[in-house]
C-alpha cells in the first residue's frame, strides 16, 4: 500500500533536529569561536587544534577520545534511521549509495576525488595563512602515544561519515523532498560545510565550501555517498597521520 510523503512541516522539523544535534550545532560553535578569535587578535596568530588531548592521563585520554568518536556517530545513525522510515523507498544505505554494491569503482572515485581536492586544499591553506585569514591548524595533540595513530584513523572515519552522510546524503535528500531547487540544495549543503569550519578561519571555510560544491554535485549526479566518505577519510588520514609522523621533522610544531 502506497503512502503520501511526510508533511513538509514535519520534514523541516526533522531536518532542524538532526542538524541541531550534529553539524548545525558545530556551525554555531564555529561562528562563536571565530568571533572570539577575531576579538582577541589577528587570525594569523590563532591556532585551531582538531584532535586535541582530552586528559593528561593516558588511559582517560584514550577513553574520552573513543567515547567522543562513538557519540559523534549517533547523528549518522539517526539520519539513516529516519530515511529508512520512508515508505516506498529503498533502504537508507542503498538510497544514499552506501550499499557497497560497487566497491572497486567507489574506491577508485574516492581516491580521485581526494587527490583532486587535497592538492588545491594545501595551496589554499598556504594562501590563507599568507593572507592572514586562516588560523594555524594543528590536526594532532602535542603528546602522542602508541594508540594515537589508530585513534586518528578512527577520527578520520568518523569525520567522513558524519559530514558526508548528514551534510550531503541526508540533508540534500530532505531538501529535495521539500522541493528546493537543485542549485539551492547544493548551496545549502556547501554553505553548511563551510560554516562549521569557520573556527579555522575564513580561508578554510571558503575551501570547505568549495569542497562542498564538488561533493554535493557528485551526489546529485550519481546518488552515491560512499565515494565521498572514502575521499574524505583519505584526506583526513593523510592530514592527521602525516602531521603526526612528520611535524617534528618538518619543523611544523
Amino acid at each position: 500500500m502506497s503512502t503520501s510523503p511526510a508533511p513538509a512541516g514535519r520534514t523541516r522539523a526533522e531536518v532542524w533536529i538532526v542538524l541541531g544535534l550534529s553539524l548545525g550545532q558545530s556551525a554555531v560553535y564555529a561562528l562563536i569561536s571565530l568571533v572570539a578569535q577575531l576579538t582577541r587578535g589577528p587570525l594569523r596568530d590563532s591556532t585551531a587544534t582538531l584532535n586535541g588531548s582530552q586528559s593528561d592521563r593516558q588511559w582517560l585520554d584514550l577513553t574520552l577520545q573513543l567515547v567522543g568518536i562513538a557519540f559523534a556517530l549517533v547523528p549518522v545513525a539517526l539520519a539513516l534511521y529516519l530515511l529508512s522510515l520512508d515508505r516506498d523507498q529503498p533502504g537508507s544505505l542503498r538510497r544514499l549509495g552506501l550499499d557497497g554494491s560497487r566497491p572497486g569503482r567507489d574506491v577508485a572515485w574516492g581516491a580521485l576525488l581526494a587527490l583532486g581536492i587535497g592538492l588545491p586544499g594545501l595551496g589554499l591553506y598556504a594562501a590563507g595563512r599568507a593572507l592572514g585569514v586562516t588560523a594555524h591548524v594543528v590536526p594532532v595533540p602535542d603528546t602522542t602515544f602508541w594508540w594515537t595513530i589508530p585513534v586518528l584513523v578512527l577520527a578520520a572515519l568518523q569525520n567522513a561519515a558524519l559530514e558526508e552522510i548528514v551534510a550531503v546524503g541526508y540533508l540534500m535528500t530532505r531538501l529535495r523532498e521539500l522541493r528546493w531547487g537543485p542549485w539551492v540544495v547544493l548551496l545549502a549543503s556547501a554553505g553548511l560545510r563551510g560554516a562549521y569550519h569557520l573556527y579555522q578561519g575564513f580561508g578554510q571555510a571558503a575551501g570547505n565550501f568549495a569542497m562542498g560544491l564538488v561533493f554535493g554535485y557528485w551526489f546529485q549526479r550519481t546518488g552515491r555517498v560512499l565515494p565521498l566518505v572514502i575521499a574524505h577519510t583519505l584526506l583526513d588520514v593523510v592530514t592527521f597521520v602525516g602531521y603526526a609522523l612528520l611535524a617534528d621533522k618538518l619543523g611544523l610544531r
